[in-house]
């Protein structure tokens, strides 16, 4: 039973936001060691330290993320997205009726 949305563009949709992900990635593990360093600093109140902790965990997170994108593309119906493609490169076929 065909579907009557795009698998092909909710892939392709996927593609991009990893690569976005990807560009942040080297980024946001550079303010995580930031983060990380700042929890060294003398004398640091708890409530700081408390929230800096919170920051680098949070910036951790990055891995949900790519889960998150995995997901979706596992909840794709199998095939979908190759059949998709395989219309678009035969082109439309036009149905006659008799």
């Amino acid at each position: 039973m065909p579907i009557k949305w795009s698998a092909l563009k909710v892939s392709e949709a996927m593609d991009m936001v990893e690569e976005f992900i990807d560009q942040a990635a080297e980024p946001l593990e550079q303010a995580r060691l930031v983060a990380i360093a700042a929890r060294g600093i003398a004398d640091i109140p708890q409530y700081i330290d408390e929230r800096l902790a919170h920051l680098t965990s949070s910036i951790g997170r990055i891995d949900y993320i790519r889960s998150s994108i995995k997901a979706v593309r596992e909840s794709l119906p199998n095939g979908a997205v190759a059949d998709e493609l395989q219309r678009i490169e035969s082109g439309a076929q036009l149905v006659l009726v008799a």
